[in-house]
């Protein structure tokens, strides 16, 4: 069966209008400040009064777009353009093989930021607890866009206790990903393991695996 058209395809993308491209122009804004400045002097020492007055504009904003100062870091626009590319890939496509590719199309959007950028986040997600605890917090949130598009594929409830394990373990394998990439001073090719991650969730541990089939044998 042929693939379905990607949805970043773009004659499937329509043009924002000038509201959403202020928007968007403010939130990269107070990205650029915010990682400018805690290049410069670390994250505990950035506040977001800072970050308002690199970016141009009023802390209030800064909060109105970020509620707190790790969402500023934490937040990107991938979880519904991926959710899109899930459900467009096609029906008959083994579940593994459209997460991998979904994945690796999440992957190919980071490497279009500036390349110290997915390192530095990781890094501080690794280092700063509270940029953790926030991630934790966020990880319900994408996992119910997650589940949303499993639901979508499969015609399961996406509130249901099957689904809703998939999609956090999936979301909670990747954020360990990150801490391990960053853990490790990112020398491990990012897109490998990814796929490690999903071929754990998909088949367990090989321990796991041995032990399961000796217990057959005996």
């Amino acid at each position: 069966m042929a693939a379905a058209r990607s949805v970043l395809s773009p004659a499937d993308v329509p043009r924002p209008g000038l509201r959403e491209r202020k928007k968007t122009k403010t939130r990269e804004a107070i990205r650029a400040a915010a990682y400018g400045l805690i290049r410069q002097q670390g994250y505990p020492a950035t506040t977001v009064e800072q970050i308002a007055e690199r970016a141009e504009v009023s802390p209030s904003t800064v909060l109105r777009y970020f509620p707190t100062k790790e969402d500023i870091v934490l937040t990107d626009e991938y979880d519904p353009v991926m959710a899109a590319e899930l459900a467009a890939r096609p029906a008959g496509e083994p579940w593994s093989a459209s997460l991998r590719h979904v994945l690796r199309k999440a992957l190919d959007l980071g490497a279009g930021e500036e390349a110290e950028l997915p390192r530095l986040r990781t890094r501080l997600l690794a280092e700063v607890p509270a940029v953790r605890s926030r991630m934790l917090e966020n990880m319900s949130a994408t996992g119910r866009v997650l589940a949303g598009a499993i639901a979508g594929r499969t015609g399961l409830d996406p509130a249901g206790l099957e689904v809703r394990i998939v999609s956090m373990s999936l979301v909670g394998g990747l954020m360990e990903v990150s801490r391990y990439w960053a853990e490790h001073d990112h020398e491990e090719d990012l897109a490998e393991l990814v796929d490690r991650a999903l071929d754990a969730l998909e088949n367990g541990l090989p321990a796991l695996r041995e032990g399961h089939r000796e217990d057959h044998r005996g």
